[in-house]
């Protein structure tokens, strides 16, 4: 048996969790104060996912960069390659908060959508 020490990040606590595996068989949870915290260890441990957040450049605003998540979680190993997808994403003003600006970021189905509102600029001048 092995034992894996986490600490839950679903609710405030923080809850120091022990789990003890077989292999890659969760055998039990301890230490969570409530079922989330025995949740979050089994997903931790077996499917790693993570919301990633970030920026991305503007077009036709006087705002430069607008923020931008993940509408999901996505596998915890295409984070990097989320954040490469959109190092070169320029979005065009106007934009609302939960406009997509990327489909299928980095082959994972999960969309990554607008944070903020930016309006449209009639002033802006396009650099070259």
């Amino acid at each position: 048996m092995e034992e894996k020490n986490l600490i839950c990040i679903n609710c405030p606590l923080g809850c120091a969790l022990t789990v003890m595996m077989q292999g890659d068989e969760i055998i039990s949870v301890e230490g969570n104060t409530c079922k989330r915290g025995d949740a979050y260890a089994r997903k931790e441990l077996t499917n790693p996912t993570r919301i990633v957040t970030s920026t991305v450049r503007v077009r036709g605003s006087r705002e430069s960069m607008v923020s931008v998540k993940t509408k999901e979680d996505i596998p915890k190993e295409k984070v990097l390659d989320c954040v490469r997808a959109l190092k070169d994403v320029i979005a065009d003003a106007p934009i609302r908060i939960g406009d997509i600006i990327v489909e299928n970021v980095a082959g994972t189905s999960v969309d990554i959508v607008a944070t903020k509102c930016v309006k449209k600029s009639d002033d802006y001048i396009q650099s070259p």
